[in-house]
């Protein structure tokens, strides 16, 4: 990751107003658009939402697509690419609609070098992204690939969903895992300044302290977890403020809870409108960056 992506954070987040990820990961039986056309129907959905973002001035931070949830559409064998078609039409809509705001690609990558430089080529290459999600677990000549594209990289370090402890509490050397991959990141910004680390909101003691050891080092958060998983923006971004991180350098995602909050229920009428309404109380909660 370069320099020039840690500005472009910055820049965004002070035009958008915004350090909030917005997760596009749709799933097909809860979007109220119904075509009998995979394409279509994403296209429909994510369109009217734009729309309403744009009408309405409410902008994230960050747009944060997980590629696996277009794969799942797509079933190659029968020669039938829709997901993978949406999710280029997403990419073509993000880039001209929303000029400037990050685009990170949730891919959660790491190979040995030679899979790893083309799974590098893919995020940035075939799909255009200003960042991607990686795994540290196969070490430096699996994440160095990722690292000399001058993009975003995002190493996971404290994720947020419940296994998480399994392997990253584990005590190595006298610390948790987490720390220690913590500390091989700050090692591997030196060469390649801002590069990111991955750390959920659902541990905010953990996060608070990972931030503070981050802080000064130009090294950007992807921070999520809040919303349907459990944590809150508010103490995010408090959490954040106290460890003496700039914010501005922090995305803190949700998914779910802001593009399909009626999973139980049937969808509003005005579901664009719900889904922008979420955007702003997720946007205000976190005005404590500004």
């Amino acid at each position: 990751m370069s320099n020039k992506y840690c500005k472009k954070l910055r820049t965004s987040a002070v035009q958008s107003k915004s350090i909030i990820s917005m997760g596009l990961d749709p799933i097909p039986e809860y979007i109220p658009v119904k075509t009998g056309n995979v394409r279509n129907d994403l296209s429909l959905f994510f369109t009217e939402i734009f729309s309403e973002m744009l009408n309405r001035r409410v902008l994230p931070g960050a747009f944060k697509p997980n590629i696996g949830y277009y794969h799942a559409l797509d079933r190659p064998r029968s020669g039938d690419f829709s997901g993978s078609l949406a999710f280029a039409d997403l990419l073509d809509s993000l880039e001209k609609l929303f000029p400037g705001i990050p685009v990170i690609l949730d891919a959660k990558r790491g190979d040995i070098a030679a899979s790893s430089s083309n799974y590098a080529r893919e995020a940035f290459i075939c799909w255009g992204a200003d960042a991607v999600t990686i795994s540290p677990y196969m070490g430096t000549d699996s994440v160095t690939p990722f690292l000399t594209q001058g993009k975003g990289v995002y190493v996971l370090d404290r994720t947020s969903n419940p296994g998480a402890a399994d392997f990253q509490d584990l005590t190595v050397s006298g610390e948790p895992l987490f720390r220690r991959v913590a500390e091989q990141i700050i090692q591997w910004a030196q060469k390649y300044p801002g590069i990111g680390a991955v750390v959920g909101a659902t541990s905010p003691d953990e996060l608070e302290s990972l931030a503070g050891v981050f802080s000064g080092k130009e090294i950007p958060l992807l921070i999520p977890g809040v919303g349907s998983q459990g944590g809150s923006g508010v103490e995010t971004t408090a959490r954040l403020k106290n460890s003496g991180y700039d914010p501005l350098l922090a995305r803190i995602n949700s998914s779910s809870g802001i593009t399909h909050p009626w999973k139980n229920t049937p969808p509003p009428k005005l579901w664009a409108k719900t889904i922008v309404q979420n955007l702003e109380i997720l946007n205000s909660e976190t005005g404590g960056a500004f």
